[in-house]
């Protein structure tokens, strides 16, 4: 039955699109695309890296590519699954809908297993015999549009108020849609609160003829998390002819990885996870894995109108990432011949969400065409700041089976690269041997060993990375990883004496760059340290960027600044079966410092110091030592300041450290290191 019901619906879609010459501008059902069956869905770890925008032709299982208005039914059905299963939760089904009109109030009751959730609504109705369009605010008649914009042109006002179905800052499980749907405790408030919208659809299409309505022109606004709500209740419910998202920022318009090359702004990683499903945040510094990004919410609109109102005096709202997801929304209105029905005005100079006198006309337009039918409003609306912003890199893949940036234009950037092992590497830490890796090795921690609440604190739990920058401005940090499932996707990241900031979920396929830094990192000129803690086992780390470049570097990256020379296959842990080689201490240090090592029976021991490029400098055992823990202390006279590595062999038993030398002596005096002596270490 619920195929032929599709069926029916596909055919009636489709002699509407033939007779009418071009896609409709809107729809009587709240979904379209309902029976197709939901699209493959991968778990977080299986899902594959792609940089830039994702493309919104490309089906889900990545077997072509459909640009036909014709398939735009099950593609959109496609992207939308794909955003309610990663990002908002499903959103719920209807239940039965009753609804009544007294004292100017809309009253609707919703029930689900005997359970009734009720609604009320403020109608204001223009004078005359109708019938009358309808605009639905969120959290007021008009949203944070000037009321006459509607009341002047005779269009209905109705206020949805959001807090009946679930609150701004939800509690899970105990909101008002938890009475109906107490399973669904996982759904964000954005999938929550367009299901309200429906419901409310669902009220007016009962009392309709009574109030002399007009439902194929239904319109929803809103501003700030209420212009995401628009924005959602919009893309979730076709009935909706005309949407209306005002400065609605990261979560809205915005495209969450365009968010994520700028600065304080509201990045996934940083927004209200109330509004979103749990575990969402889980993409924080994975946002590359979406299958989608919010282009593509956006684009659910589509055929039907869209306007986005931006403000760019207010950094948080991400207006420029707003921008280029917006011209890549727009490519699918193109692509259907009606490029007129989606439009975008970002303006400054005004308060948020008060909109100023220069972005009316814009707002007017939209409403004579979609709400009024005014063919001659002119609605080619483009409006930006951003002429010197390159939008085009972000979607220049598109139609292609390659998933990348254009060649990068990296010549006024600091670019340093890192190998991990080559850095000052705790004895908890094995480095372990790779062909695939960059420079032929990895770090990850030892397999008994992870520190999930909070970063381990000693020096043996950490790697330590100095680096120099250029410049004073916003630095990004990313990391080249193999981490295989979410119970091994994470490390602690410190830079210099700040608070540890947990990185997780950075699950991979095999080896893929990430973003390690929580938010964009203000740095000065100068020196700094990279401190990488560990938090789960069997998260494997191979080479580290820190850059003024926001983007991803693909493959292996550039060479490091820190190449080392490792010799045996694989360096072992620093521990292992009773053998053990300590960090020296102090470290770094000048003059002086002690190496101590363990062993549990006899053996020729030999203790070795390297030049960080591997060169040889001193054996400092090269005998037989009993059982037991030895301390050689290490004169580091004829050493230039710098980074050097120590080596134990006892056995079978292989492990290595980094050490470094602070400068010491007159400025200038220039230490050799090819004089060293037997007498440069005393047991």
């Amino acid at each position: 039955m619920q195929a032929k019901t599709f069926l029916l619906l596909l055919i009636h879609c489709l002699l509407c699109w033939s007779l009418s010459a071009q896609p409709p501008l809107v729809y009587t059902v709240e979904h379209t695309g309902a029976a197709f069956p939901p699209p493959v869905l991968p778990s977080m770890a299986e899902l594959p890296v792609i940089q830039p925008l994702t493309d919104p032709f490309v089906w889900s299982d990545g077997s072509g590519r459909s640009t036909e208005f014709t398939d735009w039914v099950q593609r959109r059905a496609e992207i939308k699954a794909e955003i309610e299963h990663y990002e908002i939760g499903i959103k719920p089904e209807a239940g039965e809908v009753s609804a009544s009109y007294a004292g100017n109030t809309l009253t609707v009751e919703v029930t689900v297993n005997g359970q009734t959730l009720t609604l009320t609504s403020a109608v204001e109705l223009p004078d005359g015999p109708g019938p009358f369009p309808i605009v639905i605010g969120m959290g007021g008649p008009t949203g944070s549009l000037p009321a006459d914009i509607f009341s002047s042109r005779g269009i209905a006002r109705v206020t949805f108020n959001f807090a009946q179905v679930m609150a701004h800052t939800q509690t899970r499980g105990n909101e008002p849609i938890n009475t109906l749907f107490p399973d669904q405790t996982d759904i964000g408030a954005y999938s929550a609160w367009p299901w309200g919208v429906s419901r409310l659809i669902d009220g007016l299409e009962i009392v309709a003829a009574d109030l002399n309505l007009d439902l194929a022109h239904i319109g929803v606004t809103g501003c700030s998390f209420a212009g995401k709500m628009a924005l959602f209740a919009g893309a979730l419910d076709e009935r909706i002819a005309l949407t209306i998202a005002q400065e609605s920022g990261g979560g809205g318009a915005a495209a969450w990885r365009v968010s994520e090359t700028l600065g304080a702004v509201e990045t996934l990683g940083a927004t209200n996870s109330a509004w979103f499903r749990l575990g969402f945040l889980n993409f924080s510094n994975a946002v590359s894995k979406l299958p989608y990004d919010h282009h593509e919410l956006m684009a659910l609109v589509a055929p039907r109108a869209l306007l986005v109102l931006g403000n760019p005096d207010y950094v948080w709202l991400a207006d420029e990432s707003g921008y280029v997801s917006c011209r890549a929304a727009h490519r699918v209105w193109e692509a259907f011949g009606v490029p007129e029905r989606f439009g975008y005005s970002i303006v400054g100079g005004h308060g948020h969400c008060a909109l100023p006198n220069g972005q009316r006309p814009e707002v007017e337009a939209f409403v004579d065409a979609f709400l009024l039918g005014d063919t001659n409003a002119d609605t080619d609306v483009t409006i930006h700041p951003y002429s010197s912003v390159d939008h085009e890199r972000w979607t220049a893949w598109w139609g292609t089976d390659d998933p990348s940036f254009p060649a990068a234009d990296t010549a006024n950037s600091q670019l340093i690269y890192f190998e991990p092992e080559c850095a000052t590497v705790g004895s908890n830490w094995q480095i372990v041997a790779d062909d695939e890796a960059s420079g032929g090795h990895y770090v990850t921690v030892n397999p008994a060993i992870e520190s999930v609440s909070a970063a381990p604190t000693g020096s043996e739990d950490h790697i330590v990375i100095n680096f120099t920058v250029e410049k004073d401005t916003t630095y990004y940090v990313f990391g080249r990883m193999n981490c295989p499932s979410a119970n091994d996707d994470s490390f602690w990241i410190r830079v210099d004496d700040g608070p540890f900031a947990m990185i997780n979920g950075l699950g991979t396929n095999g080896w893929e760059w990430a973003r390690l830094n929580p938010s964009n990192l203000e740095l000065t000129a100068g020196a700094h340290s990279l401190i990488i803690a560990y938090r789960e086992n069997g998260a494997l780390l191979d080479k580290i960027r820190i850059s003024d470049y926001p983007y991803a570097p693909e493959g292996v990256g550039a060479e490091a600044i820190n190449i080392c020379q490792i010799s045996t296959d694989t360096w072992s842990p620093a521990s292992k079966a009773g053998f053990e080689l300590r960090q020296n201490y102090p470290n770094p240090f000048s003059g002086q410092t002690k190496i101590t090592f363990v062993i549990p029976e006899q053996a020729q021991v030999s203790l070795k110091v390297f030049s960080a490029l591997g060169q040889e400098l001193a054996e400092l055992a090269g005998r037989v030592f009993p059982s037991g823990t030895h301390t050689v202390s290490l004169n580091t006279a004829a050493l230039e300041a710098g980074v050097y590595r120590y080596a134990l062999r006892a056995g079978d038993f292989l492990a290595s450290r980094w050490m470094m030398v602070w400068s010491t002596g007159p400025p200038g005096v220039s230490r050799k290191v090819h004089c060293w002596g037997s007498a440069m270490a005393s047991l």
